[in-house]
């Protein structure tokens, strides 16, 4: 199962970033936590990887419709959405696909606001591709 919205564009890595706030914010998203995961294994485990970041974003009427339907929706929220660095000027942008992500709660009311969200992230993917 494909759960990934994604793209990869040439870049700073650290401009990209700010570009992926920014475009999330367009589309109604408001960041929640950021984690440093390239920060986070090197302190943890003195393990190096290329810069990754994960945003977790959150739409708060789209939540507030999953929380409606269903009330342990904080379990699988925010949605998480990362930018990792893949070597020669390139970074990749994903986002979790809300469907693949609220399949295995087989709530048909929770379909509709994957829908909307999936329309939002993949919006965001399309504006951060524009030059």
């Amino acid at each position: 199962m494909n759960y990934a919205i994604k793209t990869t564009l040439k870049g700073d890595f650290a401009d990209l970033c700010e570009k992926t706030r920014a475009a999330l914010a367009e589309q109604g998203f408001g960041v929640l936590t950021e984690i440093d995961f390239q920060g986070t294994l090197k302190k943890k485990l003195d393990k190096d990887i290329p810069d990754y970041v994960i945003l977790g974003a959150c739409h708060p009427a789209s939540a507030y419709a999953s929380y409606q339907a269903e009330a342990n929706i904080g379990l699988m929220l925010p949605c998480n959405v990362t930018v990792r660095a893949l070597g020669n000027g390139e970074v990749e942008v994903a986002a979790i696909d809300p469907s693949a992500m609220m399949a295995p709660i087989d709530n048909p009311a929770l379909e509709a606001v994957a829908t909307d969200v999936r329309q939002r992230f993949e919006a965001m993917i399309k504006q951060l591709q524009q030059p």
